[in-house]
């Protein structure tokens, strides 16, 4: 082995293990901030913060259906009570009063602070005459039940003036002493994880306790016939996970087994089978290494697209084995080698354009798809040939090369049909040039529209809070960012009295600003003033005055403890609420969340913006409609992806008109990729798919791969024939090619499913318009 090719081997082998090295150390996220831009809005901080980190998601909604109510009723009252004890789930609720045993404790200690009833007011005579009469009257309720050991150090009832503010609005209706849905076929319960909801793993733990905490349930019970039924935010992404990497095990296993055979059949070889991973690894590798070097996170979505992008690396291999096993290793480096770089030139400028995106997203895809197709095409260039020596070796299938040489000589005469599909394909996407892409993100979801419709239904039978809606607050420091929320609650409990909304959360009712729990603490008298007050008020009253003196003892020690801290709520699901609604961001500054619920009889379950807006002007508080916002991002997301794509084609035309120095060969090839990716869009859209962003990608790779079919077939040399070895090689690359992203065509999964039938048919269209269109007509 020559000493050039002995310091390229240990140069890759030095680089591959360095690779390797930062891709250990690499931090990977799954997060939406993906899709947001380089400077973020408020709203859309607040959009990404609420989906990672908010109440809502973290979410479970269960329905237990079948039997009948009692029989509902106790498996539900079973299942609360194995999940209340497991710490994977700080609230499991199902209307059941020793649902709030948990909290009662925390709650009792700190009423004075939290409740929102104290003030003056309460604790003169006619105001403590009138809260212990109340309460004494609530006592038979399931709450009352749950307090009346603790009457005498709570008369005036303030831990359940602090449990009707912690879910205001609607609630759900009560069979059978447990929570039902309005038509009374399902139990319910409501759940809240301990882990967050971009959590995916921690997630899939809490729901795999949850079926199985059902099943012992039905077990203890002693029921049969009932079932579960279970959505919210991380039952769909868990599911989501589950459901990708099943179909992509699936189809990744019968695509890879589909093209083994064919690359065994045309090698003869299993050694060039196993070197040709080699390119594609280092490809993926160079890619993930690039992106956490330049951004130091590299997303998920980032390695699942640009997987797919640099799936081009597959034909380098299969070029060089193939050209260079018919004419040598010197004669492909010589040939065929400034031709595929060309090619692999063309795509890193196409992909390059997204670098210059003000979205992080768009830029790590530039930048893993070009690193990666460059890495790939310098070890086919100078790591293969080392490794496969001067003796490599590949049978020429002359059979079907030379039926396939037969079809290329008469693809010319198509030319004219061509045209017409050029104008036909023009006119149908200018015609419907409005409606070709899907600028709704529900697109790459895999939730279906009936597990859309259960969701909305069980939130609804829950009075649940919805994650479409918030409003949101910030400030320099925690103390004014719940001063800020407590200001904009003031004017949110005025909707809610209005019924334009049905209620809303926020931390300031779990942790109230220290200058409110200063007012509210204010407002208890001393000793002997309540004393005597007491005494004056419950004259003739159900409960004497006299046996009040834990409760006096109580509201001098709270006065004299002073305010709450976040401290005091630790190991609480009060503090979980506190810290997924109150938001310590990187730039300093505290936010606080206020999810809103919908008012009962809203059609659609919407919350009119223009009536949050005029409510909440000059409080300095934001109204964001998240689903709105997240289509308005994504959709702005688009269009800079469109345009740097264009940006992108325009730069490989200036590229191709340098090499190729003729107007009319450039004008053929730009034409058949053109054509490709034209002629794919057409048949998408007429078949009823709206393009989105995985569309978008796939034509991207058309063109790719499109543009080394092209070149390949460009013969500046008055129509000389193509040599029987490149034919060969293009021919099995566009077959594997086929085979790969076509498999994924038959996914039921969204996001599969658009780069399989985008990529599939777009590299036959490829290769059948540059053989019309580039391939000179042959020589009489």
């Amino acid at each position: 082995m020559k000493w050039p090719a002995v310091r390229a081997l240990g140069i890759w082998l030095a680089l591959m293990l360095a690779g390797v090295a930062v891709v250990w150390h690499s931090r990977f996220t799954a997060d939406m901030s993906f899709f947001l831009p380089s400077h973020p809005s408020p709203q859309q901080r607040a959009l990404v913060s609420q989906l990672q980190d908010g109440t809502v998601s973290r979410l479970l909604m269960v329905g237990i259906s079948g039997g009948d109510e009692k029989q509902r009723a106790k498996v539900s009252h079973q299942l609360r009570q194995q999940l209340a004890a497991d710490p994977d789930f700080v609230s499991v609720q199902n209307g059941e009063a020793g649902g709030l045993e948990a909290e009662r404790d925390r709650l009792l200690a700190h009423r004075y602070s939290l409740s929102p009833a104290v003030s003056p007011d309460r604790f003169s005579e006619d105001g403590l005459r009138s809260a212990v009469t109340d309460t004494i009257d609530l006592l038979s309720s399931p709450a009352g039940v749950l307090l009346k050991p603790h009457l005498l150090n709570d008369p005036t009832g303030e831990v359940l003036a602090i449990l009707g503010q912690l879910n205001p609005g609607a609630q759900p209706q009560l069979r059978g002493g447990v929570w039902s849905s309005r038509d009374g076929s399902r139990a319910m319960l409501l759940l809240q994880t301990r882990a967050l909801g971009a959590d995916t793993d921690g997630q899939a733990v809490a729901i795999g306790k949850l079926r199985s905490a059902f099943d012992e349930a039905l077990r203890l019970s002693g029921q049969s016939g009932l079932t579960m039924e279970l959505s919210g935010p991380g039952q769909f992404a868990v599911q989501a996970r589950e459901t990708i990497k099943s179909e992509a095990q699936r189809l990744s296993l019968i695509s890879s087994v589909s093209i083994w055979l064919l690359l065994l059949w045309v090698y003869r070889s299993f050694r060039l089978l196993g070197l040709g991973l080699i390119p594609v690894l280092s490809g993926t590798l160079a890619g993930i290494v690039m992106v956490s070097l330049v951004h130091g996170t590299v997303f998920g979505v980032t390695v699942g697209f640009g997987s797919a992008l640099i799936g081009e690396a597959v034909d380098y291999a299969i070029y060089f084995f193939v050209q260079a096993g018919h004419q040598g290793v010197d004669q492909w480096r010589r040939v065929f080698w400034p031709t595929i770089r060309l090619g692999v030139m063309t795509t890193v400028i196409g992909f390059g354009a997204l670098l210059f995106s003000g979205f992080p997203g768009l830029a790590q895809l530039g930048l893993y798809a070009l690193s990666g197709v460059l890495a790939a095409a310098l070890v086919t260039r100078f790591v293969l040939p080392t490794l496969t020596g001067s003796t490599l070796k590949v049978p020429v299938h002359g059979a079907w090369v030379r039926l396939w040489m037969r079809l290329l000589g008469a693809a010319h005469r198509l030319r004219w049909v061509t045209l017409v599909l050029a104008v036909v394909a023009s006119a149908y996407l200018w015609l419907n040039r409005d409606g070709l892409w899907d600028s709704n993100l529900s697109a790459l979801s895999s939730v279906t529209p009936a597990e859309a419709a259960a969701d909305s239904r069980m939130r609804a039978d829950l009075a649940a809070p919805d994650a479409r809606y918030l409003v949101s607050v910030s400030a320099d420091d925690q103390e004014r960012a719940l001063q800020a929320a407590e200001a904009a609650g003031a004017r949110l409990d005025a909707l809610v009295e209005e019924g334009v909304i049905g209620g809303y959360d926020s931390p300031a009712r779990f942790l109230p600003s220290q200058a409110l729990q200063r007012q509210r603490l204010a407002s208890l008298p001393d000793a002997q003033v309540l004393r005597e007050r007491l005494q004056k008020a419950l004259v003739d009253a159900p409960l004497s005055a006299s046996r009040l003196e834990p409760f006096i003892a109580d509201a001098v020690a709270a006065r004299a403890a002073g305010p709450m801290t976040r401290a005091d709520l630790d190991g609480s699901a009060l503090a979980l609420a506190v810290d997924s609604l109150l938001i310590h961001g990187q730039d300093g500054r505290w936010t606080a969340m206020l999810p809103l619920r919908p008012a009962p009889q809203a059609p659609d379950a919407a919350i009119p913006a223009e009536r949050l807006a005029q409510a909440l002007a000059g409080s300095g508080a934001l109204f964001v409609d998240l689903k709105t916002e997240f289509e308005t991002l994504y959709s702005t997301y688009m269009t800079e992806a469109t345009r740097l794509a264009l940006v992108g084609v325009l730069a490989i035309a200036v590229l191709l008109g340098v090499a190729l120095r003729s107007v009319k060969r450039l004008g053929r090839v730009m034409a058949a990729l053109a054509l490709a990716v034209g002629v794919v869009m057409v048949l998408l859209h007429a078949s009823g798919v709206k393009l989105h962003l995985l569309h978008l990608v796939g034509l991207l790779l058309i063109v790719a791969v499109g543009s080394n079919y092209a070149l390949f077939l460009d013969h500046p040399d008055d129509g000389a024939p193509i040599d029987p070895g490149t034919l060969q090689s293009m021919g099995v690359a566009v077959l594997t090619t086929a085979i790969g992203f076509g498999t994924l065509a038959s996914s039921s999964v969204p996001v599969l499913k658009a780069v399989g039938i985008t990529v599939g048919p777009g590299a036959l269209l490829a290769l059948l318009f540059a053989a019309v269109l580039v391939y000179p007509k042959p020589r009489p």
